[in-house]
């Protein structure tokens, strides 16, 4: 149930290191210079993720993908018959920004998760959760003995997104 519990907040962020590297489609780099254009919209999955000063393998990240669809969220994890569903709520007025998180169905129904979040660009973003549920994380850190949860996110390219990137070849004929 706690693994549950933690999947579904798998649903928004990634551990500071990960942003290193660029994102992989190659549209976006740098920080987004204009948050207020950016969309929590799309598939995501976890870059990286820290709970209580532990890393999450990379194994479990890989299972879980994130849907997201204006205030409202699916977290599916492969193997799991029921996926964790429920909205969101962004102040961006706060420093860090803050995010509260109400799941409606799946292993976490009737929850209120709190968090603080940052946009690194376009397709990158990163969320620290409150697993106590008590006040909103002060900072991007998940120190061992704590029940704070560090987690990155990549926003995914779909299929017919890359094939509308791919150049059109031509044939010539001699």
């Amino acid at each position: 149930m706690r693994f549950c519990f933690l999947v579904a907040l798998l649903c928004l962020g990634l551990v500071h290191a990960a942003f290193a590297d660029p994102p992989q489609n190659g549209n976006h780099t740098g920080a987004v210079s204009d948050e207020s254009k950016f969309t929590f919209d799309g598939i995501w999955k976890p870059k990286g993720a820290m709970l209580s000063g532990v890393l999450i393998p990379p194994p479990a990240l890989k299972a879980i993908t994130l849907k997201i669809n204006k205030n409202k969220y699916e977290v599916a994890v492969e193997g799991e018959d029921h996926s964790d569903i429920g909205t969101f709520t962004l102040d961006p007025t706060t420093t860090p920004k803050r995010m509260t998180i109400n799941s409606t169905e799946g292993p976490n129904k009737g929850k209120m998760i709190l968090a603080i979040y940052e946009i690194k660009n376009a397709d990158a973003m990163r969320v620290c959760y409150d697993l106590s549920g008590t006040d909103f994380p002060k900072e991007f850190k998940a120190p061992k003995d704590s029940e704070l949860y560090l987690v990155g996110y990549r926003r995914q390219v779909s299929e017919t997104k890359k094939d509308d990137e791919k150049p059109a070849v031509t044939s010539r004929q001699p």
